[in-house]
């Protein structure tokens, strides 16, 4: 009974080709403009999209049929469908598309399936799905693989071409598995084996998974063709009397695609401007996402299609199970309490698709026929119904804090290597100047002994010359004695001269033996101070040179404590969020989400801190009892810029906790925010510290001290200067917390605080909106009571500002934070008469009417219909206008 399709022969999976990575195409993809830079974990309203497709006449029609008109005319050009009844009456229905028989495949991906593509690989999950009676075209829509003409490829090829133009092969992985859904058992395509796998539901999500479907890892276009065709060969089809290859199952082909978001590391810089191999990684991200693409059964009537024994139990169970997707969509589209997906496998496994967080195509194929004119009403019957299902967009996104903790890891243990080997290198120093310092006093001994040598030979030599001397003067002297006393005992001479010449010469021998005594007490004396003076130099040169090294040390000894410093807080800041997110997701995401309507991203900060407990602490409060608050707020005026920029960081989160708001602005840390707004014209600089002051602007204390260091005039100057959405939602969000202070409202008007945030709406960015709007309802909030204490009186400052325009504008914009602000902002501007006719010339009548009646909350509600019901100039416009309200 059942036949092979597209002439593959049935069988197991088999690749004997190595599969080639396909390489990342220099330009970028279409679809990489919609990809978000950063976390967004807001759910967005999707709409499933349906696109209905004709077929053409097929040789049997143009036989059976030739003398009727068919039963559908198309009107592409305004996606409109014309079902007729008889000759003279027809139904007119509207689609998101309309494709004619002659619309070819590309056009069909185009508008059917590549918006579901782009989202899928901006992270959120996708579904597209064809539905339709049999022989209508839904399988060559989806699944045409192509082989004999390129153009014919369906949604299914084409959808993993656009796909791994997208990929990059280092950081992104794509696994497929491809299914069936036959007599209500889940089949594996790729495996035949695997008959029989179980649907398990997460009961804290309601996310399906799929234990037992074999995943294939897929690098290139070739390799997910040869699934296709694998797939489809063991996929179930038999020949009815309307369709000569009808499918008997509904096959499931999902996607998983994995991306890593990858940002630039910045390099920590010495002070001699050596690079250094600390680097400060980015947080890194990883986007789960997954594409399923459905090509259900079709639907068939028995008399018609000639189903009998086993094709009649396959025909049932296949008209039982889009039974029960239609009985789903349908209590979705009523908006019913209870929606009966545990019926069959088909809506289990759709669960997501439809009133979950996918972004759903659906294509429904219809034929000419006016023989089948029931079934194909009952088609875009079904493609109406589905209209109506609203789905909640949810980006997939994850933190992979093990990677960031690993490479963390990695640099701690090379910074400590690092150190042990310039330590040893330091050691090694210090020996190799003691060993020089010891040749050097060596050579200086061995000098002075060769000197003092010649010295003493040389005195020698004197001594000598002068004993020969006077030895000879001595025989002299005898001899003139001797002659002397010869004549004396003659009678002649005197004898007195004689003993005057050898007292003298006595006289010389004791001046030459003290001189020679002298001398050599003069050389004993100098031979001290040379061995003294050679001593004092060497270890003079030697105490320079070692308090030089010492000096270099230390410096180096402080840049490695700063940067242990920062790779100790980076890690502690990796637990902290790594338990916060195992918090959030053990306590529901209605914990954690980011709320738009009130708060910004410090309150949520300053939430997830209070929701932590007393019994455990911060791991930013454990760096703060670690290093120290005046540590951490000198290393704000650091010269390293990455030092600094990591110290802000940390006050930042600091400041989000309200225990620490006092202790920070006593040590001067509000100042030293400012100083940074006012001196460092770094982007990521002023980000951080303009959230840390949003953070101290929370408590009402702070609030004056802020606005008389002038800090309403810095954060405008940094909103008239910045461009980065982060940065201006940081300054809208400090700017609106202090527009809640009923004192300081004078003094942030006339600083400039209402202009700058009307300056800021240039970004367009919803969160930046968000805040401007949340600060203006806050203004006006305030000066509304102002105006009832008789405090003040005229015309509201928003208005003289030129802020009734923009207020006007998005008093209905789509984001429900944004107009929600507004119409609080409204309501208070409309409640003193000074103000309406400003209000009434500008539009803002017609919107209070729309609030009274159509806002969703009733508190806003009841306070717009108060107000129109109080002031005497809205009621006289309305009743010249003919309005009830």
């Amino acid at each position: 009974m059942a036949s092979n399709r597209n002439g593959v022969q049935r069988g197991s999976a088999k690749f004997d080709r190595p599969l080639k990575p396909r390489l990342r195409p220099s330009s970028p993809s279409p679809g990489s403009a919609l990809r978000r830079p950063a976390r967004n974990s807001h759910a967005v309203p999707g709409r499933v999209r349906v696109a209905v497709r004709l077929r053409p006449r097929n040789a049997e029609e143009m036989m059976a049929d030739a003398d009727f008109a068919d039963c559908v005319e198309v009107q592409p050009e305004l996606k409109r469908l014309k079902l007729r009844r008889n000759n003279w009456d027809s139904d007119t229905y509207e689609f998101d598309e309309v494709l004619t028989e002659f619309a070819s495949q590309k056009r069909v991906y185009e508008v059917v399936a590549k918006p579901v593509v782009e989202s899928v690989l901006d992270g959120y999950n996708g579904t597209v799905m064809a539905y339709g009676q049999t022989g209508t075209g839904k399988t060559f829509t989806l699944g045409r693989l192509g082989d004999g003409d390129a153009s014919d490829r369906g949604i299914m090829v084409r959808s993993m071409e656009d796909i791994f133009a997208d990929l990059s092969p280092d950081t992104d992985f794509v696994t497929v598995s491809y299914l069936q859904l036959y007599m209500e058992t889940l089949q594996d395509l790729l495996n035949p084996a695997n008959d029989n796998i179980p649907i398990v539901e997460d009961p804290r999500n309601g996310d399906v998974s799929l234990p037992g479907a074999t995943l294939v890892e897929i690098t290139d276009q070739q390799s997910i063709l040869e699934l296709l065709r694998v797939g489809e060969a063991n996929r179930v089809a038999a020949n009815t009397k309307l369709n000569t290859e009808s499918s008997r199952s509904h096959a499931i082909l999902m996607v998983h695609i994995k991306r890593s978001v990858l940002e630039s590391e910045d390099i920590v810089s010495s002070q001699n401007g050596d690079a250094s191999h600390l680097t400060k990684p980015s947080k890194p991200l990883v986007r789960k996402s997954k594409l399923v693409v459905v090509d259900l059964a079709g639907s068939e009537r028995v008399h018609k299609s000639g189903s009998e024994g086993h094709m009649l139990e396959e025909a049932k169970s296949i008209n039982l199970s889009l039974s029960s997707l239609g009985k789903c969509i349908n209590a979705l589209a009523e908006n019913n309490a209870h929606v009966p997906f545990r019926d069959s496998k088909l809506t289990r496994m759709l669960r997501d698709s439809f009133g979950g967080t996918a972004r759903t195509s659906l294509i429904v194929t219809i034929g000419p026929s006016p023989r089948h004119r029931g079934e194909t009403s009952s088609t875009i019957l079904f493609g109406q119904r589905a209209m109506k299902v609203e789905n909640m967009l949810k980006i997939k996104e994850e933190f992979d804090y093990k990677s960031l903790s690993r490479k963390l890891e990695i640099q701690l243990d090379k910074l400590i290597a690092e150190n042990e080997r310039q330590q040893k290198a330091f050691e090694d120093e210090v020996e190799k100047v003691n060993l020089e310092a010891q040749c050097r006093i060596a050579e200086v001994e061995r000098n002075f002994a060769d000197a003092l040598e010649k010295e003493r030979l040389k005195c020698q030599m004197e001594y000598m010359e002068l004993v020969k001397e006077l030895e000879q003067k001595l025989v002299l002297n005898q001899e003139r004695h001797d002659c002397n006393n010869f004549v004396a005992d003659n009678g002649e001479g005197p004898a007195s001269s004689s003993a005057d010449e050898v007292a003298e010469a006595k006289m010389l021998l004791e001046t030459e033996r003290n001189r020679r005594k002298a001398a050599e007490e003069e050389v004993e004396r100098l031979k001290s101070q040379l061995g003294k003076h050679t001593q004092a130099e060497a270890e003079d040169v030697e105490i320079i040179k070692l308090r030089n090294i010492l000096e270099d040390e230390a410096n180096q000894k402080k840049r490695l404590e700063e940067e242990i410093i920062i790779l100790r807080s980076q890690l502690l800041q990796l637990n902290f969020e790594a338990d916060q997110m195992r918090r959030c997701l053990e306590n529901g995401s209605s914990g954690s989400t980011f709320s738009a309507t009130d708060s910004s991203m410090t309150q949520v900060r300053h939430s997830q801190f209070k929701d932590t407990g007393n019994g455990q602490k911060s791991s930013v409060a454990t760096l703060f009892e670690q290093v120290g608050l005046q540590k951490i707020l000198s290393l704000l005026e650091s010269d390293d810029a990455n030092v600094r920029i990591h110290a802000v960081k940390v006050v930042a989160n600091l400041a989000a906790e309200e225990a620490n708001q006092k202790r920070i602005v006593e040590a001067g840390g509000l100042s030293s925010l400012l100083m940074l707004l006012r001196r460092y014209e770094d982007e990521t600089v002023r980000r951080v510290a303009a959230g840390a002051i949003a953070n101290l602007a929370m408590n009402e204390a702070n609030q004056e001290l802020i606005m008389t260091e002038g800090g309403i005039t810095l954060l405008s100057m940094t909103a008239s200067d910045a461009e980065d959405p982060q940065t201006l939602r940081m300054v809208a969000g400090a700017i609106a917390n202090l527009c809640g202070n009923d004192r300081i409202l004078m003094t942030l008007r006339s600083q400039g605080g209402i202009k700058a945030l009307l300056g800021i709406v240039r970004c367009g960015h919803p969160d930046v909106l968000s805040q401007v709007a949340r600060g203006i309802a806050n203004f006006a909030k305030c000066e509304s009571r102002a105006s009832n204490q008789g405090i003040k009186s005229g015309r509201s400052f928003l208005i003289e500002d030129g802020a009734l325009p923009w207020i006007v504008q998005n008093a209905n914009n789509e984001a429900a934070p944004i107009r929600r602000h507004i119409e609080l902002a409204l309501c208070h501007l409309a409640q003193h008469e000074v103000n309406a006719k400003d209000l009434i010339s500008g539009g803002a009548l017609w919107e209070l009417v729309r609030i009274s009646r159509d806002c969703s909350r009733e508190d806003i509600r009841n306070l717009a219909r108060r107000t129109l019901s109080s002031v005497s100039t809205f009621k006289s416009e309305l009743r010249r206008l003919r309005i009830d309200y």
